[in-house]
């Protein structure tokens, strides 16, 4: 049987900093079981890495095309990955 696990890396731009994105990911993650981190990156835009089950993770990018209620998404881009189980759990890097 294929390894249903996998990571993906995320990329979202739009108005996503300063409107508590990286909290709301952070609650969804948990949420969802999955693993990895979020932070915001100097050009507005915020990363997420995340490892876990891939329809759980499938799930999560559609959560975060949304957001909390103040962003607005513009762009959401992922590049899917090996499972390598690296992360302890989701945490908000700074």
């Amino acid at each position: 049987m294929v390894n249903s696990k996998g990571r993906a890396e995320i990329f979202v731009s739009g108005r996503v900093q300063g409107v508590g994105y990286r909290y709301f990911t952070e609650d969804i993650a948990a949420e969802m079981s999955l693993t990895g981190f979020t932070k915001n990156l100097s050009d507005g835009r915020v990363h997420v890495e995340v490892e876990g089950e891939v329809d759980e993770i499938k799930k999560f990018i559609e959560r975060l095309r949304t957001g909390p209620s103040a962003a607005r998404v513009l762009n959401v881009q992922i590049k899917w990955k090996d499972y390598e189980g690296i992360y302890p759990d989701f945490s908000i890097r700074f």
